[in-house]
């Protein structure tokens, strides 16, 4: 049995071990009641695409900018459906795009670079996907007939703590105690902060140290930017777009950062709620990413039937080759296509209700 499973399995069975009760409702949730054929067929070959398409060196060349943010959303993906990530059909692609990770980043400041548009989006994606294979990709495989030089080399604990610290560091100099597009930022907007945030959490959970404050600094950010009608606003008194995408990202640290009994989290997750009947033409895979996982942890019912039409949708963009089109990749677009779909699976331990 492979590292990974035994990790979900423990998580979930000490999740049973805090429920008093269970409904059948709660164990549909927590286990799932079938992962849909169309939903294994669809990611089937999202991921044949994905590892027929990766460079030796573990990145996609089609990526604007080869950022280190899609290469931890691909990591990820291969994660997401439960392969072995030591010897199933995937673990090379894992290991090559860890590797890949790692050795992108700063020792010395632990900034794992992402060029391109937003370069804490890239660290902080790429922060979440190494707190995913932090004891599940077996080390001593890891860098097995690796070219990548010793002086860039080091355990994903020793890359994980590394990442995290650059990230505490670049929010206690903030002041606003968050996150924008630079570690040097001195100003803050919720979705960057969003993605930093969820990597901090996903550190957390993996069992790396992580400051409270830094927990706390940051959910007092997002309370700030969250007025009474749910809507999430860009920045301190700024605003555009119609906010679902960052209403879903509220909504999401809100529940993982165990703060579900804020008023903050009902009014953004009942904000969510008006635009589940429209179109997302803002950032849609990105925001598709999100509003999965914020209704999975407010609204179960509400998750099912969206997640329905957004299966339906996704199969009707996916390629023959297996990839889905976006402004930024076919890697990125297939693989936060995956993501969206992912908690069919609910295999990712961070994203666990």
């Amino acid at each position: 049995m492979s590292t990974m499973t035994l990790r979900t399995i423990a998580s979930l069975f000490s999740l049973v071990l805090l429920a008093t009760s269970a409904s059948a409702q709660d164990s549909e949730l927590r286990y799932g009641s079938g992962v849909p054929a169309s939903v294994r067929a669809f990611n089937q070959k999202a991921l044949t695409y994905l590892a027929e398409t990766q460079r030796e060196a573990g990145f996609w060349m089609d990526t604007q900018g080869e950022g280190a943010g899609v290469v931890g959303v691909c990591v990820m993906a291969f994660l997401a459906s439960g392969e072995d990530p030591d010897y199933g059909p995937y673990a090379e692609n894992v290991r090559r795009s860890v590797r890949y990770l790692i050795a992108s980043q700063d020792p010395s400041t632990g900034f794992i670079s992402g060029a391109g548009h937003g370069p804490m989006y890239h660290h902080g994606l790429a922060t979440l996907a190494l707190s995913e294979v932090y004891g599940a990709v077996n080390e001593r495989l890891l860098w097995k007939g690796s070219e990548v030089p010793e002086a860039q080399r080091r355990s994903i604990g020793e890359a994980l703590e590394l990442a995290v610290r650059c990230i505490v560091t670049s929010q206690d100099q903030n002041p606003w105690k968050a996150w924008r597009y630079s570690p040097e930022g001195q100003d803050a907007d919720t979705t960057v902060s969003g993605t930093v945030l969820m990597g901090l959490l996903g550190a957390r959970n993996a069992g790396v140290e992580v400051p409270n404050r830094s927990i706390d600094d940051a959910i007092r950010f997002f309370e700030t930017n969250t007025l009474q009608s749910g809507l999430v606003t860009y920045k301190p008194a700024e605003n555009h777009g119609d906010g679902l995408c960052r209403a879903a990202i509220a909504t999401l640290v809100y529940a993982i950062a165990k703060r579900q009994d804020s008023p903050q989290y009902a009014a953004s997750s009942s904000f969510i709620k008006k635009f589940l009947d429209e179109d997302i033409t803002s950032y849609p895979f990105y925001t598709r990413y999100y509003v999965a996982q914020a209704l999975f942890q407010s609204d179960f019912e509400a998750w099912k039937v969206w997640n329905a039409r957004t299966v339906e949708l996704l199969t009707e963009m996916q390629g023959p080759d297996g990839s889905v089109k976006s402004d930024h990749g076919l890697a990125y677009g297939t693989g936060m296509s995956v993501l969206a779909l992912a908690l069919n699976y609910r295999l990712l331990p961070v994203y666990e209700r």
